[in-house]
Parts: structure tokens; C-alpha cells; sequence
């Protein structure tokens, strides 16, 4: 390292061998890790020897607003994160849900940071609906002298990648508040731009906010290392059990996994997703090889280091979805007049990426030369796959359980597989271990009472959190009723978890069950029809307490039940349409309409 590019200057007062020493440490830290040196120089200089340290709140530490929307709890967890680093800092933090503030209250907020995910095609997250819609309306209030920053989560394969981050922000400018921190746009691999975000933005607010009371270092005795499984560094859960649920004969493969948490320390509660990161098929990989005429044992460079092409190509980067940026970084390379016109030509783009993979775009666009790091450099990061969990940690201790839908189709001359639900259902074998960690999701639990009734209509794969929810239940001897609506095409052969349902059935523990097959008659019928066909009794549960769960495909099935169920509350209400959305307004307000979609 020359002295140019060095972290410390020679003129530090050190000696030239303690300068070479920290020229090479210090440049390595994480943001993390430099807030905790932080603290531990405070400690050092207050006496405290060379134990860790932690600040004590100071009399008058600044207030920090850490407010968040978030659909999988990414941006949840993340805010949670932010408050600890802030504490840190001398803050006096708080992390605030969208769903729990109304506009109005952030009136006189000193500092405030924002993290919020965009869901589907540019919309808010299911808990920040009615917050963002008031905060983008006229009587949202003046912000000045608000310090702000904002985070934005989304997925660059949308068209509309972090929407949501970008509208608040210029939001919050356009109400006079102050922005101290250049806004962070992630896409689905986001722990680094996270880092430099949060260090970066609770550094500018540390420095305009009020200066607090130096606070006293008090030692704490260090922690022992335990091993802390997460998306940085996931658990490899042995795969106990696969089985196949559809009958011989289904159009449909949902198979169902059991994997084993024994020495993980990993913990989940019913409701929560556990993220799979798969590795991309064989076959994917030879393709892009073949048209890319590049060996995979040639060496790239990554983030995370080096590894050969085609391990690369299997367990770290995409190889399959197209997104704009994807296009426009491969383009750099192969300069195609035609594929230029069509990056600019959104729907004729929109046409284009439906159905197709990095490999047609390699095929169509081929670029006259390209290195193995220039490939690798087009894709992002694989991203793992969130899948709710299907099993009580109660009544399956030490497993955790999914229940996953097999992705098969055919397009553009191509024979395509989902990327995780092939890896699962073909390329791993009980006994394999596959990587895994757990995503909280707060917002989809059951009732804290458990004497309220509990309502769950989850068609398909939507029936997972439901089983987690009923074997709850009946681990902890809930006495409120349960309501099931399940559908699927076929009852003889896309029944999922027939059995089981049955028997809580016949033991009391499901009060009542609904199921809806579409193909097993000459009109479809569907899990919304049932709720209009059962629509007294579903109002006379609402009315108990009973809490509405939906689990499934988002674009249409939950469009479909929320219609169904504003067509209920009305009718059996005698309600007007107005007051009908303000009826189901309440129940979100009271976290008695919880949806889990996707």
C-alpha cells in the first residue's frame, strides 16, 4: 500500500510499524464492526481496560424515528437493526411500523429514517397502504426541520424497483424536510448497501443533531462466540423428508419438505417464512456456457472472492430472470443495435421478457467476445426464496416444514423450471443438506387471545401457514373456533394435507371446513364463492372477534377474497360500500385482517 492510498497517514502518532499494522486492519472492518471499535476506544480511554463496552443513555440524547413498511419483515428487520446501531450512537431510537403511525404524528420529528420495501408491480407493503396513501395526500404535514434519510428495498426484475423508496423521499423533500443522507435504492442481495446506508445516514444525523451528554462507558463482559445463522451466513438444514401430496394423475406437484434445525439455534413462530437459496439446474448452467463459449473452470472475481465460472454460475449469481439492468450492463458488451431498440422500447421489452431467460437473451443478442468476468458481472447475486412455513415449532420440535408448489412450463421453444422448487423437488435427496435461514414475519400470526375465532382461507400452496396455525392451536389447547376454506382443482387428487384436515375436523380442533375444487364440476367454483355462500355465518364470526387470514397468489385470488369479503360485510352488515371499506379498514387497524401474498 503506498502512502497515497493509505488509511492512516505517516503523521499519526504511531509508531511506522503500528501505522503498517492498522494501514492493513482498519480499511477491513465491517460498519458494524467500526461502531464497535468506537465504544471500545470510549471504554479504553474512560479506564475500563480492554473489556467491551456500551454507552449509557445520555440525559438528553437525540430522538431517532426509524420508521419502516415492509411486506417479508426485510425492511422490519433491518429498521430493528438500524435502532441498535443508533442506540449505539447515543440515540434515543425507535423503530415504527407504517401501519402503527398516522403522517400526522411524524409532525416535529427531529430525525427520521425511513426504510420501506415495494411490493408486485410499484405498490406499498400491505402494513403501509393507508399511511403512504395519507402521507402523498394534501393534508399530510410540513416536515421542516426534519433530518431525514430513506432506504428503499425492492427487486430490479420489476419494472418499478424501489418505487416506494424513491416516492417518500421526494416526498418528504417536497413537505420541507431535510435530507442529510443520499437515498439507498437495494435490490434483493442488500446487506452491503444496507451497511453503507445506515453507517453513512446515523453518521450525518450524529453530527446535525443536538450534541447529548457524554455518556459514561460501562464495561460488559465479554460475549462468548456463538455461531448466528442468517442470510449472511445460512444454516445447511439436513432434508429429513420429501413427500409428493398431489395424486397420481394431478396437473399440479406440491411436494412436501421437512428439514431439521437440531444445533442451529434457529427459532421460527407459526407464520413466519423460512428463505431457501437454491442452486440454478445443471442444464441452466451448460447452456449459458455453450452459448457464451466460455469454460467454466476459468476463474471470476465475485464480492465474496474467487471462484471458478461454473460454481459461480451454480450457487451464487441469477443465470436465469432479465431485469433492465440485467439487459443494460449485458449490452454494454454486445453493443446490439437490436437489443438496444428493445431496451428502449418498454412494451415491446415487457413482450420480450415474459417467459424468457438470461439464455434467450445470450442466444438472441450474442455478444463477438466476452470475458468470464464480464459475463458474471451482468447477473446479480442469487436470491433466496421465501417460503411460509408449514409446521408449529410445538408440534414439530427441532424440524421446521414447507410446502412448496413445483414450477414447470414451457416457453419460446424452452423447457423452464423454478429455480428453487426444481432444486427442491429434483436435485436434492433426503440426507442433503440444504442452505436455509428463517425470516420473521410479525404480521401474520395468530390471535394473541386465543379464545377469539380464527378465520383462514388459503387456496393451493396458501394452505401452508395453516397447518402452522391449527397445530398451534392445538399445542397450546387454544379454545377459540377455526375456519378452513381450501381450494385447488381436483379433490382426488389436489387435496393438500387431506388426512390431517379430516382428522382435526373429527377431533373438534377445525370447527368448520369449506373446500372449493374448480375443475371437479362445469362451473368453476373458487375459496371466494364459498365465503359468499357461507356469508352469514362468515359476518357473525367477524363480529365475534374472529381474525381473517388469506394466504396465496396475490394478483388475483386475494383481489378476488378482499372483494368477496367488503360483498359480505356489506350485504350481512346492511352496510353501505363506504362503510363496509371503513368496516375492513378497522379490521387491518386491529390486525384482524392479516394476508400473507405473493
Amino acid at each position: 500500500m503506498s502512502n497515497s492510498d493509505a488509511f492512516l497517514p505517516n503523521t499519526a502518532p504511531f509508531t511506522p510499524d503500528q501505522v503498517q499494522w492498522l494501514n492493513g486492519f482498519l480499511p477491513n472492518l465491517q460498519p458494524d464492526q467500526l461502531i464497535w471499535m468506537e465504544g471500545f476506544i470510549s471504554g479504553l480511554r474512560a479506564g475500563q481496560g480492554g473489556a467491551a463496552v456500551a454507552p449509557v443513555a445520555a440525559t438528553k440524547a437525540p430522538e431517532l424515528t426509524v420508521l419502516f413498511g415492509s411486506e417479508s419483515g426485510n425492511a422490519e428487520s433491518l429498521a430493528d437493526q438500524t435502532v441498535k446501531a443508533a442506540t449505539k450512537l447515543g440515540f434515543k431510537a425507535k423503530a415504527v411500523s407504517m401501519g402503527d403511525i398516522k403522517p400526522a404524528k411524524l409532525k416535529g420529528t427531529d430525525n427520521l429514517l425511513v426504510l420501506v420495501s415495494t411490493w408486485g408491480e410499484g405498490d406499498p407493503p400491505e402494513n403501509a397502504v393507508d399511511f403512504i396513501e395519507a402521507f402523498m395526500g394534501d393534508k399530510a404535514p410540513k416536515l421542516e426541520g426534519t433530518r431525514f434519510s430513506v432506504l428503499g428495498l425492492g427487486d430490479t426484475s420489476y419494472e418499478h424497483f424501489c418505487k416506494m423508496g424513491i416516492d417518500i423521499d421526494a416526498r418528504l423533500k417536497a413537505l420541507g424536510a431535510q435530507r442529510v443522507f443520499d437515498r439507498k435504492d437495494c435490490d434483493v442481495d442488500f446487506d452491503d448497501d444496507y451497511a453503507a446506508w445506515s453507517t453513512g445516514a446515523l453518521a450525518s444525523l450524529k453530527a446535525l443533531a443536538a450534541p447529548a451528554a457524554a455518556p459514561a462507558a460501562v464495561a460488559t463482559p465479554a460475549a462468548t462466540a456463538t455461531v448466528k445463522y442468517s442470510r449472511k451466513n445460512p444454516f445447511p438444514s439436513e432434508l429429513n423428508e420429501r413427500v409428493m401430496l398431489n395424486g397420481e394423475g394431478s396437473a399440479k406437484e406440491t411436494v412436501h419438505l421437512e428439514f431439521n434445525l437440531e444445533g442451529s439455534g434457529l427459532t421460527y413462530e407459526a407464520g413466519d417464512a423460512l428463505a431457501v437459496i437454491p442452486h440454478n439446474a445443471q442444464d441452466v448452467v451448460d447452456a449459458i456456457l455453450a452459448a457464451t463459449k466460455l469454460d467454466g473452470s476459468s476463474t471470476v472475481t465475485l464480492k465474496d472472492g474467487e471462484c471458478t465460472l461454473s460454481d459461480a454460475l451454480t450457487r451464487k449469481l441469477d443465470a436465469t430472470a432479465i431485469s433492465l439492468p440485467v439487459l443494460k450492463r449485458y449490452n454494454e458488451i454486445a453493443q446490439d443495435a437490436k437489443l438496444t431498440a428493445l431496451i428502449e422500447d418498454k412494451e415491446a421489452l415487457k413482450d420480450y421478457t415474459w417467459g424468457r431467460e438470461i439464455i434467450d437473451v445470450l442466444v438472441d443478442f450474442p455478444a463477438k467476445s466476452i470475458t468470464a468476468d464480464q459475463l458474471a458481472g451482468t447477473m446479480r447475486k442469487l436470491p433466496p426464496r421465501l417460503y411460509s412455513i408449514a409446521s408449529s415449532p410445538k408440534a414439530h420440535p427441532g424440524e421446521v416444514h414447507l410446502t412448496v408448489g413445483v414450477v414447470r412450463y414451457d416457453s419460446n421453444g424452452r423447457s423452464r423450471n423454478g429455480v428453487c422448487s426444481s432444486y427442491l423437488s429434483d436435485r436434492i435427496e433426503e440426507g442433503n443438506t440444504v442452505d436455509i435461514f428463517v425470516t420473521p414475519n410479525k404480521h401474520f400470526k395468530i390471535p394473541a387471545n386465543s379464545d377469539l375465532p380464527l378465520i383462514m382461507v388459503g387456496p393451493g400452496t396458501g394452505i401452508a401457514p395453516f397447518r402452522a396455525f391449527i397445530e398451534e392451536r392445538q399445542a397450546t389447547e387454544a379454545k377459540g373456533k377455526n375456519w378452513l376454506i381450501f381450494g385447488d382443482q381436483h379433490y382426488l387428487t389436489d387435496f393438500l394435507y387431506q388426512t390431517e384436515w379430516q382428522d382435526y375436523l373429527e377431533d373438534g380442533i377445525l370447527t368448520k371446513l369449506d373446500v372449493a375444487f374448480s375443475r371437479d364440476q362445469k362451473d368453476k367454483v373458487y375459496v371466494q364463492d364459498r365465503m359468499r355462500e357461507n356469508a352469514k355465518e362468515l359476518y357473525a364470526w367477524l363480529e365475534e372477534g374472529a381474525s381473517f387470514c388469506v394466504c396465496g397468489d396475490a394478483t388475483r385470488m386475494a383481489l378476488d377474497v378482499d372483494k368477496a369479503l367488503h360483498d359480505v360485510i356489506a350485504q350481512e352488515g346492511g352496510l353501505s360500500d363506504e362503510a363496509a371499506i371503513d368496516y375492513v379498514k378497522q379490521l387491518k387497524a386491529d390486525k384482524r385482517y392479516l394476508r400473507d401474498v405473493y
